[in-house]
């Protein structure tokens, strides 16, 4: 009997000893990424002398004239951002609201597939069809004001289709999770079913919604190239509207470091505005684990 309980204890052993690396490799890869990003963007500030309010203020991103102004760039990431996550919110919790309440057969077998599979198109595809249709359409409505076509809101309406499925996956998630107990007590106080949809069901998975909502910001925030084909990439000045040439954090990070000599000021800079994206990535995940604790506060 001995021989049979010893294998068995060296088995989990061995188990938890895998899995137990496979922990510390990750906090390993995650601690040292932080490290090493933070390290060569903190030496723009540091050691090349760059003044941080000037960098978070700064209204001109010239590497070549010596000038480090972020706040272009950061104003046009955020911009995108918001603009895109309200382009793609209604849509997809009606989307949402259509596949879990109105026809839940035809949405989980025909309608969900087919957003999913929108997942898998590689970024580069989209930015292609951004450069000939939207920046196209921007030219056809706007005429002369749109300029190329290309720009922040070109940017914002790719990025909207982009997090479209991811929203909208996730907030079909979100709304199946909520009891039926909940719709049957709604339904049997008289109420009908938008009413038990708009009082109930979003309220109960409203912290799953956000949830839905804030990684599909965080997408949009860190997306380099499909940005990059439509939005113009103009980073010396502030846009003037929506329809102008720009830049975001991304898309200077990846056109600046092709010119850029490894340890020069431009270079550090360059690392500090990776610095920056990353520690806006770390707080949109800090906010999602507070909603995430709320929620299941809330629940109990």
């Amino acid at each position: 009997m001995a021989k049979q309980v010893l294998p068995k204890r060296r088995l989990e052993n061995v188990g938890l000893g895998l899995t137990g690396a496979c922990v510390a490799l990750v906090a390993l890869i995650v601690v040292t990424l932080i490290f090493m990003v933070a390290g060569q963007g903190l030496s723009a500030f540091f050691v090349d002398g760059i003044d941080f309010g000037a960098f978070i203020t700064g209204t001109s991103w010239v590497p070549s004239d010596g000038k480090y102004g972020a706040l272009p760039l950061i104003v046009t990431s955020f911009g995108v951002m918001v603009l895109s996550t309200l382009f793609t919110l209604p849509v997809a919790l009606g989307s949402a609201i259509f596949v879990v309440e109105v026809r839940p057969a035809f949405g989980r077998k025909v309608f969900q597939p087919l957003v999913e599979l929108l997942v898998g198109i590689p970024s580069v595809v989209y930015g292609l069809i951004g450069l000939t249709v939207v920046n196209s359409a921007m030219r056809a409505i706007f005429g002369d004001a749109a300029g190329t076509g290309a720009g922040i809101l070109s940017g914002a309406v790719v990025l909207a289709v982009m997090i479209l499925p991811t929203v909208t996956t996730l907030s079909i998630d979100a709304l199946a999770a909520v009891p039926n107990q909940y719709r049957e007590g709604s339904y049997a106080l008289g109420c009908t079913r938008w009413q038990t949809v708009w009082h109930v069901v979003l309220k109960s998975a409203l912290s799953s919604l956000m949830t839905a909502v804030i990684l599909g910001m965080t997408r949009a925030f860190g997306e380099t190239l499909a940005v990059q084909m439509v939005i113009g990439g103009v980073e010396k000045v502030m846009p003037a509207g929506l329809l102008s040439p720009a830049a975001t954090l991304t898309t200077a990070l990846t056109s600046g470091f092709a010119n850029a000599t490894t340890g020069s000021v431009q270079y550090h800079a360059l690392w500090a505005l990776g610095l920056l994206l990353m520690g806006m990535s770390l707080l949109f995940i800090l906010i999602i684990h507070l909603i995430g604790g709320k929620g299941a506060k809330s629940r109990g």
